[in-house]
Protein backbone atom coordinates (compact mmCIF):
# COMPACT_ATOMS: atom_id res chain seq x y z
CA UNK A 1 0.00 0.00 0.00
CA UNK A 2 1.88 3.27 -1.11
CA UNK A 3 1.00 6.56 0.56
CA UNK A 4 -1.80 7.84 -2.26
CA UNK A 5 -3.98 4.84 -1.84
CA UNK A 6 -3.03 4.48 2.25
CA UNK A 7 -6.87 4.09 3.95
CA UNK A 8 -5.77 5.93 7.55
CA UNK A 9 -8.02 4.32 10.41
CA UNK A 10 -7.49 7.99 11.96
CA UNK A 11 -6.18 11.35 11.40
CA UNK A 12 -5.37 12.94 14.04
CA UNK A 13 -4.35 16.77 14.88
CA UNK A 14 -1.44 17.81 16.36
CA UNK A 15 0.57 21.22 16.43
CA UNK A 16 2.98 19.57 13.93
CA UNK A 17 0.97 17.94 11.50
CA UNK A 18 -2.13 16.02 11.01
CA UNK A 19 -0.90 12.33 11.88
CA UNK A 20 -2.06 9.29 9.21
CA UNK A 21 -2.46 6.43 11.58
CA UNK A 22 -3.10 2.94 9.77
CA UNK A 23 -3.78 0.01 11.73
CA UNK A 24 -4.77 -3.80 10.84
CA UNK A 25 -7.61 -3.65 13.07
CA UNK A 26 -5.17 -5.06 15.65
CA UNK A 27 -1.91 -3.00 15.59
CA UNK A 28 -0.37 0.10 14.38
CA UNK A 29 1.57 -0.84 10.79
CA UNK A 30 1.99 3.14 9.80
CA UNK A 31 1.88 6.68 11.43
CA UNK A 32 2.37 9.37 8.67
CA UNK A 33 2.93 13.41 8.85
CA UNK A 34 0.83 14.88 6.71
CA UNK A 35 0.02 18.11 6.06
CA UNK A 36 -1.62 20.44 8.42
CA UNK A 37 -4.76 21.24 6.21
CA UNK A 38 -5.58 17.94 6.02
CA UNK A 39 -8.69 16.86 7.78
CA UNK A 40 -8.97 15.27 10.81
CA UNK A 41 -10.51 11.98 10.76
CA UNK A 42 -12.10 10.24 14.02
CA UNK A 43 -10.50 6.49 15.20
CA UNK A 44 -12.61 4.09 12.79
CA UNK A 45 -11.17 1.46 14.83
CA UNK A 46 -9.60 0.56 18.85
CA UNK A 47 -6.14 0.39 17.55
CA UNK A 48 -6.83 4.07 16.15
CA UNK A 49 -8.24 5.00 19.27
CA UNK A 50 -5.71 3.91 21.34
CA UNK A 51 -3.59 5.75 19.30
CA UNK A 52 -5.70 9.30 19.93
CA UNK A 53 -5.65 8.48 23.38
CA UNK A 54 -1.82 7.78 23.85
CA UNK A 55 -1.05 11.15 21.13
CA UNK A 56 -3.14 13.30 23.24
CA UNK A 57 -1.35 12.17 26.81
CA UNK A 58 2.53 12.55 25.08
CA UNK A 59 1.11 15.95 23.92
CA UNK A 60 0.27 16.97 27.56
CA UNK A 61 3.54 15.11 29.10
CA UNK A 62 6.30 14.20 26.88
CA UNK A 63 7.45 11.61 29.85
CA UNK A 64 4.43 9.67 28.39
CA UNK A 65 5.61 6.69 27.22
CA UNK A 66 3.90 4.80 23.99
CA UNK A 67 2.73 0.92 24.73
CA UNK A 68 0.56 0.72 21.78
CA UNK A 69 0.70 -2.55 19.75
CA UNK A 70 2.79 -1.82 16.80
CA UNK A 71 3.44 -3.85 13.31
CA UNK A 72 6.69 -2.50 12.05
CA UNK A 73 7.65 -3.98 8.93
CA UNK A 74 11.20 -4.35 8.30
CA UNK A 75 13.79 -6.19 7.54
CA UNK A 76 16.03 -7.91 10.72
CA UNK A 77 18.49 -5.11 10.56
CA UNK A 78 15.81 -2.14 10.52
CA UNK A 79 14.03 -3.73 13.44
CA UNK A 80 17.59 -3.65 15.60
CA UNK A 81 17.96 -0.17 14.73
CA UNK A 82 14.27 1.00 15.42
CA UNK A 83 15.12 -1.22 18.84
CA UNK A 84 17.78 0.88 19.74
CA UNK A 85 16.15 4.37 18.99
CA UNK A 86 13.28 3.36 21.06
CA UNK A 87 15.75 3.04 23.80
CA UNK A 88 16.75 6.69 23.56
CA UNK A 89 15.41 8.40 26.75
CA UNK A 90 13.06 11.39 26.12
CA UNK A 91 15.46 14.67 25.71
CA UNK A 92 18.32 12.78 24.76
CA UNK A 93 19.60 12.28 21.02
CA UNK A 94 21.88 9.60 19.81
CA UNK A 95 23.96 10.24 16.53
CA UNK A 96 23.52 8.24 13.51
CA UNK A 97 27.17 7.17 14.23
CA UNK A 98 26.52 6.28 17.58
CA UNK A 99 23.23 4.23 16.85
CA UNK A 100 25.81 2.52 14.15
CA UNK A 101 28.39 1.47 16.70
CA UNK A 102 25.06 0.24 18.96
CA UNK A 103 23.94 -2.33 15.84
CA UNK A 104 27.57 -2.53 14.87
CA UNK A 105 26.60 -0.88 11.40
CA UNK A 106 27.60 1.83 9.26
CA UNK A 107 25.93 5.82 9.73
CA UNK A 108 23.89 5.84 6.48
CA UNK A 109 22.28 2.39 6.71
CA UNK A 110 21.28 3.79 10.27
CA UNK A 111 19.97 6.91 8.60
CA UNK A 112 18.54 4.45 6.01
CA UNK A 113 16.57 2.94 8.30
CA UNK A 114 15.42 5.43 9.83
CA UNK A 115 13.70 6.58 6.59
CA UNK A 116 12.32 3.08 6.23
CA UNK A 117 10.59 3.80 9.65
CA UNK A 118 7.15 3.93 8.80
CA UNK A 119 5.50 4.75 12.80
CA UNK A 120 6.59 7.63 13.00
CA UNK A 121 7.07 9.05 16.51
CA UNK A 122 5.59 6.22 18.10
CA UNK A 123 9.72 4.86 17.08
CA UNK A 124 10.99 8.11 17.62
CA UNK A 125 13.46 8.62 15.05
CA UNK A 126 13.53 11.95 15.67
CA UNK A 127 16.11 11.19 18.40
CA UNK A 128 18.75 10.88 15.88
CA UNK A 129 20.83 13.69 14.46
CA UNK A 130 23.74 14.45 12.59
CA UNK A 131 27.01 14.72 14.18
CA UNK A 132 28.25 17.79 15.12
CA UNK A 133 25.27 19.22 16.16
CA UNK A 134 22.99 18.97 13.36
CA UNK A 135 19.68 17.65 12.94
CA UNK A 136 20.49 15.60 10.31
CA UNK A 137 17.49 14.29 8.19
CA UNK A 138 13.52 13.17 8.90
CA UNK A 139 12.07 11.70 6.46
CA UNK A 140 8.35 10.61 6.88
CA UNK A 141 7.09 13.88 6.08
CA UNK A 142 4.61 14.51 3.13
CA UNK A 143 4.50 18.42 3.33
CA UNK A 144 6.01 21.42 4.57
CA UNK A 145 9.38 20.92 6.70
CA UNK A 146 10.39 18.05 7.86
CA UNK A 147 12.72 19.47 10.34
CA UNK A 148 10.58 21.94 11.87
CA UNK A 149 8.95 19.00 12.85
CA UNK A 150 12.03 16.83 14.09
CA UNK A 151 12.65 20.48 15.99
CA UNK A 152 9.30 20.61 17.51
CA UNK A 153 9.38 16.89 18.55
CA UNK A 154 12.78 17.16 20.21
CA UNK A 155 11.83 20.50 21.94
CA UNK A 156 8.70 19.43 22.98
CA UNK A 157 10.71 16.65 25.05
CA UNK A 158 12.95 18.62 26.68
CA UNK A 159 16.44 17.89 24.32
CA UNK A 160 18.34 21.15 24.80
CA UNK A 161 20.09 22.43 21.31
CA UNK A 162 23.68 23.18 21.16
CA UNK A 163 23.59 21.83 25.05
Amino acid sequence: MTEATSVYAAKLRTPFAVLGVCTDGHTVTRVTYLPRDERAQAPADDVAAQVARALERYLADPEFRFTVPLAPAGTPFQRRVWQAIEAIPRGQSRTYGEVARMVRSAPRAVGQACGANRIALIIPCHRVVGAMGSLGGFMNADDGDPLAIKRWLLRHEGYRFGA
